[in-house]
């Protein structure tokens, strides 16, 4: 491409947002961003949110709905701490993300000035792939341009980039917008022996992750299983879904656990690993990671992944690439003879909970409603009663941490504009973001945020029970209306208190175009994890 005749440091890096298609900004602004903010362009959208850690899950739900790198303004020193659990997040789920930082003046530097971020670079560290802070104005732009390509390139995540404030309008270097290709196929030999192992195999099977559905590998990855007759297991704590859970060769969900995941896989002589780790764990309990017997292999874009891989063999690359290599390596095999779980019933108790309600949205959603979870008490339920059918149709956070889903949804909406999104959280996690309640409201998002209320931590009781812990002080959250929130930040809102109303209730707000708040008001039972 020719260089660009922007004269500053903010009209360059303009031209080179709209180059890549982050016209949209998620921030928050301060007073060492503002320069950013002049001239703003008619072309770009600011999407405001009301606190830095809301911001970059917003942004997180936006790119990866979109499946590009998402752009961020968060403010200096204090905005960046803000947001950095949720840039966690971001890291654990691979999505590309260019988070931009003020800082002040140059000139003030070595008075160590208010607002001031020491050693800027080396604030969001480890949890971001690249982290800078130029040593000119004049490098700005090429700084956001490494960083967007950096972002990108598998595995994806965050970058960063501190910018002090008056570097905006200082004169720019030409500068050369470039296209860098991402796609790094796995080695041919490395496939060639994954084939033939499945070839050999009598009873193979797939564990899928989320890398199967960032990649754009699902549609392959059900040929690979129907052209093999193997089920499929979605990966432990999985936040992407690469299977449809409706087909007759899934097999249901891996549990974090080393020797119950093991038993799981027992009956299969060859496991693919497609996409995820092997394998996460939740609570130690020892024991094999896998039976002897039982040989693995590994398919991912994550270097570190394919590193410490526990037990099998490895290989590196696109899953793209990787999985449409195995199906074209494993043309004219014979398939076992083997099926998924078998179908799980409809819930049938008369009482409140987890399962009725994963149960009646499976049954009232629109078929291209999208779903963002954070409701780890009733994981479970969703798993049997709610299955995805659909790529690019459910995220999650992968890090654990609380406060995602329901700052993410609004982004999710937007970069998927006409579509309903529908975000199942916990009361416990809701108040961890509650502020993207607005920013849902102000953009008018088809969001409906159905508040799965237990009035407390009702995973970390269940946690407790399991290790003997129980009534632990700091599990329960009494005394708040999600009713009073959702109505203060903009939403309408909706109370279900009994089970002969949550069918008519989520019905009609799925079918509307208005951003709402859905509490349900769920009965007091345990609930098992895992």
């Amino acid at each position: 491409m020719t260089p660009s005749t922007a004269q500053t440091v903010r009209e360059a890096t303009y031209a080179l947002m709209r180059a890549f298609r982050m016209t949209t900004v998620f921030g928050n602004p301060g007073s060492t961003e503002l320069r950013f903010f002049r001239d703003w362009p008619a072309d770009f959208r600011y999407v405001m949110a009301l606190q830095e850690s809301v911001v970059v899950a917003m942004a997180d739900g936006y790119a990866q709905a979109t499946g590009n790198a998402a752009f961020i303004n968060l403010h200096s020193a204090a905005g960046v701490g803000h947001a950095l659990g949720s840039i966690f997040t971001a890291w654990r789920n691979h999505t590309p993300l260019v988070i931009t930082a003020g800082q002040q003046t140059r000139a003030m530097f070595p008075t160590d000035p208010y607002l001031f971020a020491s050693d800027a670079a080396e604030f969001p560290k480890p949890y971001v792939k690249w982290s800078v802070e130029p040593a000119r104005a004049a490098d700005v732009p090429e700084a956001i341009q490494r960083a967007y390509h950096v972002a990108m390139q598998h595995p994806r995540g965050p970058v960063f980039v501190s910018v002090p404030e008056d570097d905006w309008d200082q004169p720019s270097e030409p500068l050369v917008i470039r296209q860098v290709s991402t796609e790094v196929a796995p080695p041919p030999d490395a496939l060639d022996a994954i084939a033939a192992s499945l070839r050999n195999a009598r009873t193979p099977c797939l564990v899928v992750g989320a890398g199967v559905d960032r990649d754009g590998a699902w549609d392959d990855t059900v040929i690979l299983a129907e052209r093999l007759g193997a089920p499929v297991w979605a990966s432990p704590m999985v936040a992407r879904a690469g299977f449809p859970e409706d087909h007759h060769l899934f097999a249901g969900h891996l549990p974090p656990l080393r020797q119950p995941l093991a038993d799981k896989l027992a009956p299969h002589d060859v496991v693919l690993v497609l996409g995820a780790p092997v394998f996460t764990y939740h609570v130690h309990t020892g024991g094999e990671f896998v039976k002897p017997g039982t040989s693995v292999h590994l398919l991912t874009d994550d270097p570190h992944e394919a590193a410490r891989a526990a037990v099998g063999t490895a290989a590196t690359g696109s899953l793209r690439a990787g999985v449409a290599g195995l199906v074209a390596r494993l043309d004219g095999i014979t398939p076992s003879a083997q099926r998924g779980r078998a179908p799980i019933p409809a819930p049938t108790d008369p009482g409140l909970n987890g399962d009725r309600v994963m149960a009646t949205i499976a049954r009232v959603m629109p078929d291209d409603a999208l779903i963002v979870e954070e409701a780890p008490t009733h994981r479970n339920a969703l798993w049997d009663h709610l299955p995805i059918r659909r790529p690019r149709s459910f995220f999650a956070g992968a890090s654990g941490g609380l406060g995602w889903a329901v700052a993410a949804a609004p982004g999710v909406a937007l970069g998927a504009p006409g579509r309903r999104v529908i975000c199942l959280v916990g009361d416990g996690s809701a108040l961890f973001g509650i502020q993207s309640l607005w920013t849902a409201a102000q953009w008018r998002l088809p969001v409906t945020f159905v508040v799965l209320n237990n009035k407390g931590y009702g995973a970390l009781k269940s946690f407790g029970r399991m290790l003997g812990i129980p009534g632990a002080p700091g599990h329960d959250v009494e005394q708040l209306d999600f009713l009073d929130l959702g109505r203060g930040f903009g939403c309408e809102v909706r109370r279900v208190t009994r089970l002969a109303e949550l069918e008519t209730v989520l019905a009609a707000e799925f079918r509307s175009t208005r951003t709402a708040v859905v509490d349900i008001a769920l009965d007091p039972v345990a609930v098992k994890l895992y």
